[in-house]
């Protein structure tokens, strides 16, 4: 048994949300949390839905569930005010002016539609529960061995490219799992995602179970439902996910998701965390074996497959759309890397309530951008002229609207290199600097500060996962050996999702940061000359092969393949 399981036996994590309580009235310091309840704590406190900073002792990281990326204007303004008042940097770590981009009381939009806030102190967990609870917000297992928040399209009855509303089961399964004791211990995080869209906004392919839109005929009539993909993920160990041979109808999901958690929980790994989480057990069993053992525990019968519906996937909603309401429309803002002022956030709530009907919502996407719904058309000439819509726009230039970026080493425990302000220059930088075709409306431009994949690079465009570079270069030695030690990465090219869906091929590892744009410049234009009509750059990629993109990357006049992995 590992010592995460060790920890969770001594007591369930879920009981630490009344410890939580306890030392924010007493007032304890970190050390003083520890001496009483072990360092085990602090890996309970996940399923509070807080981390602890990597860098800074006595703050954390808080993580807002939004199942299916769903909020109301109210709960977005609580969110934004939040952040606003509690996300703020103490001046011994730079006050208002701690990042030099965004300042402190920002917030991030994540690639799983939560949201996360910095430097929020144990003693404010209890207003911020206050809150949260009044407009029906949790952070309950917004991390920990459990249900992760429940992925699911973003643009959820709105559209006519979806089959029906799947944000009813979503909420359904986020109930059902939200606090349930039975399957708070699973042996690693348990990740879900539900959309009745045919463009798989939800990214099924990259999670541990994906429900997508199908259609079964039954008793003479054809019925919506769903097909099942299970096993798939990111990290070290990149699988996408497999189908099996289920249909599942909405009103039985819930049973389904716990049937697979079940599954899992009885199974899965619990000794080396390095390959405990479900794809490795779907590998491992195999897809049809996996699926008898849901049956076996499921307490409905489950069909079999019926007709996919899912024709594509579709990374982000970015721009002015009309819904499939007569004279309402959607509007998608570009927020580089997620991150954004809670103020701006809070703005973006009352707006929306302003300019869009009873039924106008904000959405969060899986690229970390976000929507405000259900806007007359009227109105949307005065929404765009909003400050914070003009900041962040509707229209954005191809690198802007497809960078994403982890939270990198400013406040992860597992973050080799600083990510949101070098994602935020780059895309600037880039759009600047490289003429894309007018077709090409995105690049997807990812960076992971590390191996860990929370950006989810090994489906982008241009891929990055942070290392520390160990350059030869005598003259900027860092130490008394000689080394010059300095931020860099791997860099991947060529990944996707949808019909053509492929992980990314690592073309070149550690790149030193300050070659990186360089060598995009040599690769985009190459790009441009020899572009098929309507070509993506990672079809581009993939037609082109690894050696002669290496070779075009080594043509910058910057040191791109002179460093090594420091460590290696």
């Amino acid at each position: 048994m590992n010592t995460v399981e060790r920890w969770k036996q001594e007591k369930h994590p879920l009981d630490v949300i009344d410890d939580v309580y306890d030392y924010a009235e007493e007032g304890l310091s970190f050390e003083e949390i520890e001496e009483r309840a072990g360092e085990g704590e602090w890996e309970r406190m996940k399923w509070a839905g807080m981390y602890t900073h990597g860098r800074q002792e006595g703050y954390f990281m808080v993580r807002t569930k939004v199942p299916g990326g769903f909020l109301t204007p109210d709960q977005a303004e609580v969110i934004g005010e939040v952040a606003e008042e509690y996300a703020t940097a103490p001046e011994e770590h730079g006050g208002e002016d701690q990042n030099e981009i965004w300042g402190d009381a920002f917030l991030d939009i994540t690639t799983r539609q939560d949201v996360q806030m910095h430097w929020i102190e144990v003693e404010d967990m209890p207003e911020i529960w206050e809150r949260y609870d009044d407009v029906g917000l949790t952070t309950v297992q917004g991390c920990g061995d459990g249900a992760r928040n429940v992925l699911g399209c973003p643009a959820a009855g709105l559209t006519d490219h979806e089959c029906f509303d799947a944000q009813p089961v979503i909420d359904a399964v986020s109930d059902f799992f939200t606090g349930n004791r039975e399957y708070a211990n699973l042996p690693r995080k348990f990740k879900m995602t539900i959309t009745g869209c045919r463009d798989d906004c939800a990214q099924s392919q990259i999670n541990d179970v994906g429900l997508v839109p199908a259609r079964k005929d039954a008793d003479g009539e054809s019925v919506y439902g769903f097909h099942a993909r299970l096993g798939g993920g990111l990290s070290d160990g990149p699988r996408m996910a497999s189908p099996i041979d289920v249909f599942i109808p909405p009103e039985d999901t819930v049973e389904f998701c716990r049937a697979v958690a079940q599954t899992f929980k009885e199974l899965g790994d619990r000794n080396n965390r390095g390959v405990c989480r479900m794809r490795y057990l779907v590998q491992q069993m195999g897809p049809e074996k996996f699926e008898e053992a849901i049956r076996d525990r499921c307490e409905v019968d489950l069909p079999t497959r019926g007709k996919d519906l899912t024709r594509g996937y579709t990374g982000d909603h970015v721009g002015v759309h009309e819904q499939k309401q007569d004279g309402l429309y959607y509007v998608g803002f570009n927020v580089i890397t997620g991150r954004m002022g809670g103020d701006e956030f809070a703005e973006a709530a009352r707006a929306a309530r302003e300019y869009g009907t009873d039924d106008t919502s904000i959405r969060l996407a899986t690229d970390q951008n976000f929507l405000i719904t259900h806007v007359p058309e009227e109105n949307l000439s005065e929404l765009l002229n909003e400050p914070f819509a003009r900041k962040y726009e509707h229209d954005p230039e191809p690198f802007a609207r497809g960078a994403v970026g982890c939270t990198g080493s400013e406040f992860c425990n597992y973050g080799i290199i600083e990510t949101k302000n070098r994602v935020y220059r780059w895309a600037r930088a880039l759009d600047r600097q490289i003429d894309t075709p007018d077709d090409l409306e995105v690049v997807r431009m990812h960076m992971s500060g590390c191996s860990a994949s929370c950006a989810q690079p090994q489906i982008a465009d241009i891929g990055f996962r942070g290392e520390t570079v160990n350059v030869q270069d005598p003259e900027g030695t860092t130490n008394e050996e000689g080394d010059n030690i300095v931020e860099g990465m791997d860099v991947g090219l060529g990944g996707s999702l949808g019909t053509d869906n492929e992980f990314l091929d690592w073309v070149e590892n550690a790149v030193p940061a300050r070659s990186v744009i360089p060598a995009l410049q040599q690769l985009f234009d190459v790009f441009a000359d020899e572009r098929e009509e309507g070509e993506r750059f990672y079809e581009w990629t993939r037609r082109v092969g690894n050696d002669r993109l290496r070779g075009i990357m080594q043509r910058a006049d910057v040191n791109v393949s002179g460093g090594v992995a420091h460590g290696d």
